[in-house]
Formats: structure tokens, C-alpha cells, sequence
């Protein structure tokens, strides 16, 4: 079971240089960038390399800003103000405070580039409207973007690109559909939607749960010649209704003469052990390796989660030492999948000695490990045991949630009597977390009789008009 691939082999990578001149001149302009990386800021390292009393080279600064700015150092752009030195410094500075959502320096920088002569245009504007977007303020977002297309500059593709995400990640549905409806009006459009817009427009309608919508924007793609990607097709794979449409949309990617990428393997993965078809998850996981495309932490962890679905104990450690083989550590959702998988078999006593392993590995517990021990001990009816975890839990400083408190609300009215299940029913309360539909789906489904049915009907309605 996955054996070592040649390409998962650490090798040395060899770097090509013209000349010793130029490996020189490169290592030190890496030395450079990433001096400026780890002391967190970029003027006094440029003026460490001049003279006291030299002006910084505009090349050596525009070099720079444009490395930060690949590197996405959104930071140090934009805290570096006496880097605006000239016209598209300035400019730099308004995008990275954008890309911060730092709405109220990106309106200071405007302000400051417009007394020194340098009139707004498509760039600052976009900028400034995304500043708002990223940081809440959606409404001032909108108005910048509508006094664009009322007053001018001309919005920009990239401007469509970016109030297209505002208004989707503001749940503003409607007016992102309008937007994109527009453009796609060829006789009044002044540019056609791109790639970007068309995913964002599918990502739209993942959120708004309407795989329909959002298939209808992915074949009209096709029909309006928009090149669908790789992406394209994960975003479809990403909120399919089961492993048979997952596996159909993949399918129909290889065949449109797409090569798969890790996320598109780790989506047909998780659509087949979600099915309890852990056979065909590693099949696909062997086929990735057999690409030649290297699996991520999240992608183990996918594989991980289709044994431990079933309880297949013995296949998700395989996996776990896989892992570590091939020099990914394993993170808490490692630790917490794996666990999971000893409680699905069920075999506590395997699961208890690997929490236990936990700690001695350097991580910390924390609510979905120990949620994860509690429901075990629930499921084995085994209330004594499952105190006892949840006080040790409680010793540790972590507060329980409304899962673990459903559950153990579920394990005393099933165990006991319904006046336990009604105590930790009022205890979710108690510790500040109100309980949600599932609490009170439970709560109903343990009363028994018309009392108990009455008093349960009782404490449901008071607690959905909170």
C-alpha cells in the first residue's frame, strides 16, 4: 500500500547561471529580499547597502517593491511610506493597502497623491474600492464602483473582478448577478466577463447551495468560448451532490485534455470516502502518485478520513506512516482523523493509547480531540468514562460546545431518564452556547411520554425565540 515514488525523493535542486557575475548578482538580490522578509521592513536594509548621504536608485526601489509585490509582502509595501519617492510608487502603496483592507491609510494615500499632482485613475480607484471591500465596508465598496461607472475612469476588468468578490463575499447575490448579467450583454457591455468572473460567479452560487445555477454559468463558458481550466472544474467537483456526479465532472475534465492537480484528486478522494468507498479513494490517491503530482498534508489527511469513516484502523495508520515517510508532519486533523478512526471501529482502548500518544508527540488536545473521545465513550454507552473526559476537558481550560453537549445530552436520555437529557439541554445555556437545531431535534426525539413530549415542546419554543 503506497509504496515510495522516485519523484517524493528529496533531490537537490540545480540552479543554471550565465556566468560567475551573474550567480553572484542573483544570490545577492535574494539575499537581499529576504533580509528585508525577516526584519519586517525594506527602506533601512536598501539604505544599509548605500551611502549615508545617497539617494535610493529608482531601479533598486522598483526592483524591490515589484519582488515584494510578487512575493504578495502586502505589509511592507505598504509600511515603507518613504518608498513614494515617484508616480508609481504611490500607486503601489494604494494596492497594497487595498490588499490589506486598510481603508483609512489607501483614503490617506489618495488624498496625498492627488495634492502632489497625480490625478485618481482606474488603478487608485480600484485599489480604494477594494480597501473597503476587504475591510467590511461594503456600501462605500459599492459607491466607489458605481461613481466609476457613472463618472469615470472606466472600470477595469480587474475592477469587475474584484466588486464581483465584494458583493459574493457580502451575500449581495443580486447585485453580483446584475453586474455579471450586464457584461454578458454584448450590444451594451464595454468588455467581456473573463475566467475569473465566471468562477466567481460559480463560487456565488456554491454559496447560495444551487448546483443547477452554478453549472448553467459553467457550460455557459463553453457556449461563450471562455476557457475552462483545471480550477474551472474543481470549483464544479468542489459542492457536488455525491461521489457519482464528483467522479462525472472529473471524468469530463481529463476528457476536455485537463491534467488533474492535487485538489482535484484530493475532491475525488473525499467524494468517495464520504460514500464508504475507501477502495476507490486510494485507487485515486494511487493514480495521483502515479501522475507524478505530490499530495499535500490536506490530501493525506482526505485519505485518512475515508478509512477512519469505516473504522479501517489498520489502513489509516499504513497511511499515517506513509505520511511521515514521505516527510509531511502530521497536524492536529492527522491526530484527530486517526482517533477517529479507533472510535468508528470501535476500540477505545486503541483509542485512549493514542490520545495518550498525542501529548507525548507535541500536540495539544483541544475540543475535536477530545469531542471526538466523549462521543466514542457515547456511542459504547459508557457514561462514566465519557464524564470523565469531558471534566479532564474541562480542567484543561477547554470549553464544551453544542456538539459535545448534545451528545452527552443524547447519551443520558438514552441511558438514564429524560430529566438528565433536560439538564444538560439547560446546561448549553449555562456555559453561553445556545442550543442549536440538532440539540433540540435530539432533545424531542428522547421524549417519551405526553409529559415528557409537552415539556421538551416547551423548552424548544422558548429556546427559537432567543
Amino acid at each position: 500500500m503506497l509504496p515510495p515514488r522516485k519523484f517524493m525523493q528529496k533531490r537537490k535542486k540545480l540552479e543554471v547561471f550565465k556566468d560567475a557575475a551573474d550567480e553572484a548578482d542573483q544570490k545577492n538580490w535574494r539575499k537581499l529580499i529576504q533580509e528585508i522578509v525577516d526584519t519586517g521592513t525594506a527602506v533601512p536594509v536598501l539604505r544599509s547597502r548605500m551611502g549615508s548621504n545617497e539617494f535610493l536608485p529608482k531601479d533598486l526601489v522598483l526592483g524591490t517593491l515589484v519582488r515584494l509585490k510578487q512575493l504578495k509582502k502586502w505589509y511592507l509595501i505598504s509600511e515603507d511610506t518613504t518608498m513614494v519617492e515617484f508616480q508609481y510608487d504611490g500607486f503601489c502603496e494604494l494596492i497594497a493597502y487595498g490588499k490589506k483592507g486598510d481603508f483609512v491609510k489607501a483614503e490617506k494615500t489618495l488624498s496625498y497623491m492627488n495634492k502632489e499632482g497625480f490625478p485618481p485613475n482606474v488603478v487608485s480607484y480600484t485599489a480604494l474600492m477594494e480597501a473597503y471591500g476587504i475591510g467590511g465596508q461594503y456600501n462605500k465598496a459599492e459607491a466607489v464602483f458605481r461613481r466609476m461607472q457613472t463618472s469615470g475612469p472606466e472600470p477595469s476588468a480587474i475592477t469587475y473582478q474584484i466588486i464581483l468578490k465584494i458583493f459574493v463575499e457580502a451575500n449581495k447575490f443580486k447585485e453580483a448577478e446584475e453586474i455579471f448579467q450586464s457584461l454578458m450583454n454584448d450590444n451594451k457591455s464595454p468588455l467581456k466577463p473573463d475566467q475569473k468572473m465566471f468562477h466567481m460567479m460559480i463560487y456565488m452560487h456554491k454559496k447560495a447551495r444551487s448546483y443547477e445555477k452554478a453549472y448553467k454559468v459553467f457550460c455557459l463558458m463553453k457556449e461563450r468560448g471562455v476557457h475552462r481550466s483545471t480550477v474551472t472544474f474543481n470549483s464544479l467537483m468542489s459542492f457536488a451532490n455525491n461521489y457519482k456526479e464528483v467522479s462525472r465532472i472529473y471524468d469530463q475534465m481529463q476528457r476536455a485534455g485537463l491534467r488533474p492537480d492535487v485538489v482535484s484528486y484530493a475532491l475525488l478522494i473525499h467524494a468517495y470516502g464520504k460514500a464508504r468507498r475507501e477502495d476507490e479513494a486510494l485507487a485515486v490517491f494511487e493514480e495521483m502518485l502515479d501522475a507524478g503530482v505530490r499530495p499535500t498534508r490536506k490530501a493525506y489527511n482526505i485519505l485518512f478520513d475515508a478509512f477512519a469513516i469505516s473504522g479501517l484502523v489498520e489502513q489509516a495508520r499504513t497511511v499515517f506512516m506513509c505520511m511521515r515517510r514521505d516527510r509531511f508532519t502530521p497536524d492536529l486533523c492527522s491526530y484527530a482523523t486517526l482517533l477517529s478512526a479507533y472510535i468508528n471501529a470501535p476500540d477505545m482502548e486503541g483509542a485512549e493509547k493514542f490520545f495518550k500518544r498525542l501529548r507525548q508527540d507535541g500536540i495539544e488536545p483541544n475540543i475535536v480531540t477530545y469531542g471526538t473521545l466523549i462521543k466514542g465513550y457515547a456511542k459504547m454507552n459508557d457514561l462514566e468514562k465519557m464524564m470523565q473526559k469531558y471534566e479532564e476537558m474541562v480542567i484543561f481550560g477547554i470549553k464544551a460546545n453544542q456538539i459535545i453537549f448534545t451528545t452527552m445530552m443524547d447519551a443520558y436520555g438514552r441511558n438514564k431518564d429524560f430529566g438528565s437529557a433536560v439538564f444538560w439541554f439547560k446546561e448549553m445555556e449555562v456555559h453561553g452556547c445556545p442550543p442549536d437545531q440538532k440539540a433540540k431535534k435530539v432533545l424531542l426525539s428522547l421524549a417519551k411520554t405526553d409529559e415528557e413530549r409537552e415539556e421538551a415542546d416547551q423548552l424548544t419554543e422558548n429556546k427559537s425565540n432567543y
